[in-house]
């Protein structure tokens, strides 16, 4: 899931517009996203629920519906990233014989291998993935050693913060990065994983060894996913940082590429994408080049495909305690996912598709609130989460972190707005913005009152000055008579809690 179509087109955007100055920008959002897959993990592992099952216990209906729907939106979103990609790998691969909507029709296929695979179980799709991270490894690991970047500048821009001589447009990018590598779905997905492994949840010791070593495999992964992103962000910027068109033109015509007129004869910086991208690394090191970056790109399609068809599926039975089939499933998302996009391919060229990744990433960037403040929200009460909530380093670093990434990804997203030019946009973002910040602060009031500030939660300021718990609000939809045992021994001031006193 750290290795999606648009992470990619993240990484080579960043060399190419700062060269390795934004590697530690890189390297910060991916320790954020390990400390949130830690506390997913834990969320899992602790209470045998996954956060939508969560949020469908403690939320109110509507609620609750609002939140499954922006969450749903989020995979849709990140479902038709992986289908621009798989789609644009195919037409590169094919030498454009396979047009840009025959790449997204051929992506349908994914429904059907996906299923196949996790009829044989989940060892033999496990199997699957590290395949195909295998082949992202290679495939970009070969393009680094090919163009063989600076290790002194790469060094420098991954553990040194700076960014001389940037402006708006590397510090847009910087965002960019930051919403590229955390995504909504990845928290909801990896709280769900956990659940595949057996645990004595009634065994403290075992629950304490289980997220020990959850987190030491979540580390391993995103190690193994920060070195591939690495690799491209590496090779764009020892390549192609600050390249003009007129020069890429020039390689491209002395190579016979049939993409030259994709670069305009003018001095103005290389603009590249996934599709450019490509094109670009076989204009300066031969069609090999080109070949493998394709094979690259379509395995993050493929693997990103499944984590969001198993996001999907988690998320839709959480919140709804649906249980559809999963061919239903996959099948109502793809569908979805397919149709705008096809649309696209069809009537407009691959810049249009390449401009729709840029709106699926300020669109997740908007949901980022709906997984972040709810994991840390659940994962703060004791009520839920016994000896292991969090502590109050915990609660302020991650309160810190969570504002950090939410208010970066909402300069994003009003970065992106602003250069619309349309008034009639401009007033529909307006009303949509006053809905989105109201339904934001709803989780926010919740979340604070989890954290401790009791004081916000007027309407049970009469049961926490019997109880003594700040979270006793957020328990009504929990089950009760776990609850009283929990509770019913515990003196406060005193005072016995008894079970008509928990239950009301």
């Amino acid at each position: 899931a750290y290795l999606d179509p648009g992470n990619i087109e993240s990484d080579l955007q960043s060399g190419a517009k700062a060269g390795f100055k934004l590697l530690w920008v890189l390297l910060g959002a991916t320790i954020i996203g390990l400390l949130l897959q830690r506390l997913a993990a834990r969320l899992g592992v602790v209470t045998g629920m996954h956060l939508a099952e969560v949020c469908n216990r403690q939320y109110p209906t509507v609620p609750r519906i609002i939140l499954w729907l922006m969450v749903e939106l989020a995979i849709i979103g990140s479902d038709m990233q992986e289908v621009i990609g798989c789609a644009i790998a195919f037409n590169l691969l094919s030498v454009g014989r396979i047009p840009l909507w025959g790449g997204v029709l051929i992506t349908i296929i994914d429904t059907f291998v996906f299923l196949f695979l996790d009829k044989y179980g989940l060892r033999k799709l496990e199997a699957f993935f590290g395949f195909l991270i295998t082949i992202m490894a290679v495939s970009f690991g070969y393009e680094y050693v090919m163009v063989r970047p600076d290790q002194g500048e790469l060094l420098k821009g991954m553990f040194l913060p700076h960014c001389e001589g940037c402006g708006p447009a590397q510090m847009e990018q910087a965002v960019g990065i930051v919403g590229a590598v955390i995504m909504p779905h990845n928290i909801y997905l990896h709280s769900a994983l956990v659940k595949s492994r057996s645990i004595d949840r009634g065994n403290k010791k075992e629950v304490k060894e289980a997220n020990k070593y959850y987190f030491i495999e979540s580390t391993i992964a995103l190690f193994i996913s920060f070195l591939i992103n690495v690799f491209v962000v590496a090779v764009f910027a020892e390549a192609f940082y600050e390249k003009t068109n007129i020069e890429v033109n020039a390689m491209c015509n002395a190579s016979d590429s049939p993409h030259t007129d994709l670069f305009p004869l003018d001095n103005s910086r290389l603009q590249v994408d996934i599709y450019k991208g490509g094109v670009v690394l076989g204009c300066f090191f031969g069609p090999v080049a080109l070949y493998i970056w394709a094979i690259g790109i379509l395995a993050a399609g493929q693997s990103s495909t499944m984590t969001g068809t198993y996001s999907g599926q988690f998320v839709m039975e959480g919140f709804l305690n649906l249980r559809w089939s999963r061919f239903a499933r996959v099948l109502l998302t793809r569908s979805i996912a397919i149709f705008p996009t096809l649309l696209v391919a069809v009537f407009q060229d691959v810049q249009h598709l390449t401009g729709m990744n840029d709106f699926l990433n300020v669109l997740q960037s908007m949901q980022l609130p709906f997984a972040l403040i709810p994991i840390l929200t659940f994962t703060s009460l004791t009520s839920i989460m016994n000896d292991f909530a969090n502590g109050l380093v915990w609660k302020i670093g991650g309160g810190v972190v969570i504002l950090v990434v939410c208010a970066i990804n909402m300069h994003f997203v009003v970065v992106y707005v602003t250069s619309l030019s349309s008034v009639a946009l401009y007033v529909l973002a307006g009303f949509l913005c006053i809905a989105y910040l109201c339904f934001v602060g709803y989780l926010v009031w919740h979340c604070l009152i989890a954290l401790g500030v009791s004081c916000l939660d007027v309407s049970c300021l009469a049961s926490r000055m019997l109880t003594g718990h700040n979270d006793i609000y957020l328990l009504k939809d929990m089950d009760s008579d776990t609850m009283v045992e929990r509770l019913e021994e515990e003196h406060v001031g005193g005072v016995v809690i008894n079970s008509d006193t928990v239950r009301s």
